[in-house]
């Protein structure tokens, strides 16, 4: 997408004197640069990549070589292995299960022709959101999706997801796998029903569940770190795409057996005992301290104002959102999520 018939668009920002990059996410892909001056020239480019896409066979095959070995890198990845085991176990036909740049063999069978077909589907002004933050005004970025045809008239376009969220038993309960790693590692991941669209209530408290459970405020957290059963890279993270949610516990342990059994008692615990109203207090601080410093800063504004229009909302209705939720609402959550049959459980062991 960066390349061009007059050459990589790279070197134009750093003409500008901008930073750029870009990156793709297992539900969005996003190309971003930051910049303290011509900001309107950095606009054109910007919108000039996404907007007139530009493919070769030469320059397929050059960055065929780059991703071919970002592939192999993620391969030799532990974590990245391991989350991609527990989405192969909890989803039987859901993309989340393929690592998302393909594979080596998938990426060598790409032609400008099927390039051409995806950003004809997906790089539609309909499809895509324009971000920015800092000393820019809206007119400035009106201007400048004008002046790169984003308004021009076209044929209604609309984007069909044929990827229908899954129920029913998991495809399958546990994975193991051998790595040269130092230790076992591990994960356990729960399948949860995903959120509507509108309902932020439920998306945030599946994001504060991991803290809730077993992060570092947690008192289950200090008896696994104060045991030497776990290092301090233990955590719980959550995932929600189309079709798909599901929050995941992962680290290191010379008996992950062991630490899964602990993790499943607290669960049980927090579902009749109720959740620590001061440890939701804290984790709530902490999250909105988060969202709040990531509006502060200039960066982070853009992404994640792109992110959340993405999902419907704006940072402004997280923030609010979040502002609302009570450890009742948390307690309401434990009776429904993080159910053992909607369990799976991967193991990698050293070589």
């Amino acid at each position: 997408m960066c390349e061009t018939p007059q050459g990589d668009s790279f070197s134009f920002y750093a003409k500008t004197g901008a930073s750029a990059n870009a990156f793709t996410s297992y539900d969005r892909t996003c190309y971003l640069f930051s910049a303290t001056q011509k900001i309107d020239e950095n606009l054109d480019i910007l919108l000039g990549l996404v907007g007139k896409p530009w493919f070769t066979k030469a320059t397929i095959a050059k960055e065929q070589g780059i991703i071919g070995q970002e592939i192999k890198m993620y391969d030799d990845s532990p974590d990245w292995r391991l989350l991609n085991a527990l989405f192969r176990c909890l989803y039987s036909s859901h993309p989340l299960r393929d690592d998302i740049a393909g594979t080596v063999d998938s990426i060598a069978r790409l032609t400008p022709q099927l390039l051409y077909s995806c950003t004809r589907a997906f790089y539609a002004p309909s499809n895509m959101v324009l971000s920015v933050a800092g000393k820019i005004t809206m007119e400035q970025a009106v201007d400048a999706c004008r002046r790169n045809g984003l308004y021009r008239k076209r044929a209604p376009h609309t984007v069909e997801w044929d990827i229908p969220a899954e129920t029913g038993p998991i495809p399958r309960r546990e994975a193991r796998l051998t790595m040269p790693v130092n230790k076992p590692c591990f994960g356990v991941g729960y399948r949860e029903p995903v959120p509507d669209s509108g309902d932020l209530k439920r998306r945030l408290l599946l994001d504060m569940l991991g803290d809730l459970v077993a992060g570092g405020l947690t008192g289950l957290y200090r008896r696994l770190y104060d045991g030497g059963l776990v290092n301090p890279e233990f955590s719980g993270d959550f995932i929600a795409v189309r079709g798909a949610c599901a929050v995941a516990f992962t680290g290191e342990s010379d008996t992950p057996r062991q630490v899964v059994d602990m993790l499943q008692a607290e669960i049980e615990r927090l579902r009749r005992e109720g959740v620590d109203p001061e440890v939701f207090t804290l984790v709530k601080n902490q999250l909105y301290g988060e969202l709040l410093g990531e509006v502060e800063s200039v960066e982070d504004a853009a992404e994640d104002a792109a992110a959340a229009c993405l999902r419907g909302c704006s940072l402004a209705d997280e923030i609010a959102a979040l502002a609302e939720l009570t450890v009742e609402d948390a307690d309401a959550l434990m009776q429904t999520a993080l159910l053992e049959e909607n369990r799976a459980y991967v193991q990698i062991d050293p070589q």
